[in-house]
């Protein structure tokens, strides 16, 4: 019975996941391919294109497992489900605000914010899960990338 519910748990996981990126995507207009983006000041570290959609791959791959994995091990489910849902929402928002709207502003207060949550819910239940929590590491770390990108276009544009 557990493991059935591991496996819905993370299918679960998975649609939410890359339905976020898919919502994201089809929330931000032209996206990258925007010619206010392409004629931005871009940090010279701003990885091809092809980096960003094999890095969020393999972020929400990571993620959905942490996130179920957790929801296993967790003793404050509630907390964690509100922590998720307010990254979920964070994470969808930031392409709208950042490409459609042209706001990179906003986008970056959005972006540390949503740093500040993946960072937080890393540590909410690394002492319960152990090394399973290297699964978010990705997520986190591309969020640090991704906000020095943001910055950069704001405070060179």
């Amino acid at each position: 019975m557990k493991k059935t519910r591991l496996i819905i748990t993370l299918i679960l996981f998975f649609t939410l996941n890359f339905g976020a990126l898919y919502l994201g995507m089809l929330l931000s207009g032209e996206g990258a391919f925007s010619s206010w983006y392409q004629m931005a000041n871009k940090a010279p570290w701003t990885p091809p294109g092809w980096v960003f959609g094999a890095a969020w791959t393999i972020i929400m791959i990571c993620f959905s497992i942490y996130m179920s994995f957790s929801m296993s091990k967790s003793n404050k489910t509630k907390q964690l489900i509100s922590l998720f849902s307010l990254q979920w929402i964070l994470n969808v928002s930031w392409n709208p605000i950042f490409f459609y709207f042209q706001n990179p502003n906003l986008g970056l207060i959005v972006i540390i914010i949503l740093t500040g949550i993946v960072g937080y819910i890393l540590m909410f239940n690394r002492k319960r899960i152990k090394y399973f929590s290297i699964l978010i590491l990705p997520y986190f770390l591309w969020l640090i990338i991704a906000t020095s990108l943001n910055g950069y276009i704001v405070i060179f544009n």
